[in-house]
């Protein structure tokens, strides 16, 4: 994008809210599903199915992201593809987002615009038809982007992930451990001292570029989420804190043992199995109804001493839990 002038791009406190808004407004097109987008108190979506389902999500600056290494289009993408990633994981198709901000005043505005085009492009790649109808813009000293997504089963049940039974097998459709590879490679690389500094991406080798790119714009295979409840997936989740701790949830859930196999799940099976991040769809189905697009990585087992085992033997690996992992001291 080439650069502009400190003229024809504004801080943020030089603005105002409506001129801020307009200039997001204008790069964010109507959704599919919307009746009444941006502009009113409140946006008006249709549900063609009779339900609606809805998840959110929020990216703090620090425990979420870092501004040395994402790029305000690298956060509208991934804002946008973790919640559809929640939407797709019920079996739904994704109809709108609505996104709040607070931003802090000395902020660009080709920021927020640049946050904008990642929204809108996030869609137009990962879900046709969906888009930011509207949201909610304040200030902070800490960027947050809140995101609320919306989504239309289309006269199906959703499918949770509860409903997991002895005998189904366990696949998944996605990458499993690329992100956490990608964010491995940030704070070893890209730090100086306890300092983020941009990615010189000149410093990647082949596997390193596509693991950032995972980290930093997540690829989910929005999809196959109401392909996989077409096909009969019993139970279906998101994988976003990592495949120990998902599957641990889904075993738990759905009152079952799920026993992974080691040598199905890639090169690196425990990046695999403790990487967050990585929005990828784990689910359960019938041996012979398994989706397009999933590849079994193991079984669903009856309830044993462990929920979660691999290769038969219980998991000892964690996934992501802010509370416990964050660590502001570390960049």
């Amino acid at each position: 994008m080439p650069s502009r002038s400190a003229d024809d791009d504004p801080r943020l406190s030089d603005l105002s809210e409506g001129q801020i808004l307009r200039a997001i407004l204008t790069r964010t097109p109507p959704a599919s599903h919307t009746i009444l987008g941006p502009g009113d108190d409140a946006a008006v979506v249709a549900a063609p199915s009779g339900s609606v389902v809805v998840t959110t999500d929020t990216l703090v600056h620090g425990p979420d992201f870092r501004l040395a290494w994402s790029s305000g289009y690298d956060l509208g993408w991934k804002a946008a593809a973790v919640n559809l990633a929640d939407i797709a994981a019920m079996g739904a198709r994704p109809t709108a987002l609505l996104v709040a901000l607070a931003v802090p005043r000395e902020m660009r505005l080709s920021f927020v615009e640049r946050l904008a085009d990642g929204f809108r492009e996030a869609c137009d790649a990962l879900s046709p038809g969906c888009a930011v109808v509207g949201g909610d813009l304040t200030t902070s000293d800490v960027l947050t982007i809140a995101v609320t997504a919306l989504g239309d089963l289309e006269g199906h049940a959703a499918v949770t992930r509860s409903g997991a039974r002895p005998g189904d097998v366990v696949a998944v459709a996605g990458e499993l451990g690329h992100a956490a590879h990608g964010l491995a490679v940030l704070f070893g690389r890209f730090r100086d001292g306890e300092t983020p500094v941009p990615v010189d991406r000149s410093r990647l080798a082949a596997g390193e570029t596509d693991a950032v790119a995972a980290q930093l714009r997540p690829r989910p295979p929005i999809g196959l989420g109401p392909v996989a409840a077409t096909a009969g997936a019993t139970a279906m989740m998101d994988v976003s804190d990592g495949l120990a701790l998902d599957a641990g949830r889904m075993a738990d859930a759905s009152g079952v043992t799920l026993d992974l196999h080691s040598d199905r799940l890639g090169p690196d099976p425990v990046r695999a199995l403790a990487g967050g991040e990585d929005h990828a769809l784990l689910a359960t189905f019938p041996p012979d109804r398994l989706a397009p697009g999933f590849r079994v990585i193991g079984v669903v087992r009856e309830r044993g001493q462990d929920g979660l085992v691999c290769d038969g033997a219980p998991v000892d690996v964690a996934g992501w839990d802010p509370y416990r992992d964050w660590d502001s001291a570390a960049g």
